[in-house]
């Protein structure tokens, strides 16, 4: 329940704020920081992590990085029985940056892309994979605050590939 809470809290902070950032942020430490919280995850796992280039963008920097720990996190909890492989990038597409996250996990039915991103729906019991529904449905709520989108590319036991976008520059992103 304390977890339950503290996700709803984490979403609502998101939605009741206009402010906007005042610097360009380095996606690369964001993603270490990321990856510092879920070290222990990532050992008892045994997941590797590897990451491209990432860019500076204009956003808060816990805003990013939530992001990367919730699809980084993901990536771990919904793995298949071979270790975790996750590789992290991003590439310039015209006025935004498109990050992925892939991972070699469990995979995700079509009929549910658009549906992971919701409160609350998940797609497995609490017997299969801890969690309260939220991760996405707040990946998703940040993303679209600075104007972009996030969805994923997946098929069932063939990994999945969470993308979204972020603009390039700070007028884009105000």
């Amino acid at each position: 329940m304390e977890v339950l809470v503290r996700d709803i809290l984490a979403y609502t902070r998101i939605t009741n704020t206009d402010e906007k950032p005042v610097e360009y942020v380095d996606a690369n430490d964001l993603l270490s920081k990321a990856e510092a919280n879920l070290s222990e995850a990532i050992r008892e796992s045994g997941a590797r992590i590897t990451v491209g280039n990432l860019p500076q963008i204009w956003i808060y920097e816990v805003h990013l990085q939530q992001i990367f720990q919730n699809l980084v996190g993901n990536a771990i909890k919904y793995r298949s029985t071979a270790p975790p492989e996750v590789s992290i990038w991003a590439d310039r597409m015209d006025t935004e940056w498109r990050f992925a996250v892939q991972d070699n996990g469990i995979g995700i039915s079509p009929q549910y892309k658009e549906k992971i991103f919701g409160m609350f729906k998940r797609l497995h019991s609490d017997n299969e994979c801890s969690g309260t529904g939220i991760g996405l449905a707040i990946c998703k709520r940040l993303v679209e605050r600075y104007s972009g989108r996030i969805w994923v590319e997946s098929e069932p036991g063939n990994g999945s590939t969470f993308y979204f976008t972020i603009p390039c520059t700070r007028e884009a992103a105000d």
